[in-house]
């Protein structure tokens, strides 16, 4: 039973990865090391100074997309991976300049039938938090 639930687990996972890859963004961005969990999903963005506002770290929006995006994907690990699904609303905290590589950890905090809470925590390449974001998903396919 458990390795029929572990099987079943990694094909949804595999689902996520590669819907992840169609994304275009995801690719634009250079998101990388994707780390799936039940109701949680881990992401990297590598800096880009391309991507940098004006105090040479970077923009808060690649910021927000980058939660936005960590967010979706773990809302994906609860649900069908294909289930349409779209951003009510997001807010977003900053703490302190992102100059380095960002990880976004993203955690479904309650899966309802119809809205999804997450909190998303932004930590740069020295562990220093960056940012924190709350989001919540509406689930579109759900009647």
């Amino acid at each position: 039973m458990a390795e029929k639930l572990a099987r079943e687990r990694s094909a949804r996972y595999d689902a996520i990865e590669r819907r992840a890859r169609e994304i275009p963004i995801f690719d634009t961005l250079g998101l990388k090391d994707m780390e799936l969990g039940e109701g949680t999903c881990r992401v990297r963005i590598s800096r880009d100074t391309r991507y940098d506002g004006i105090y040479e770290s970077l923009h808060g929006g690649i910021l927000m997309t980058l939660a936005d995006s960590a967010a979706a994907f773990a809302v994906l690990t609860l649900v069908d991976p294909d289930e349409p699904i779209t951003t009510t609303d997001m807010n977003i905290r900053f703490f302190a300049p992102a100059r380095s590589d960002v990880v976004a950890e993203a955690k479904v905090l309650k899966l309802g039938r119809t809205l999804v809470p997450l909190s998303v925590d932004l930590t740069d390449a020295g562990g220093t938090r960056v940012a924190l974001a709350q989001v919540t998903y509406m689930r579109l396919g759900v009647r």
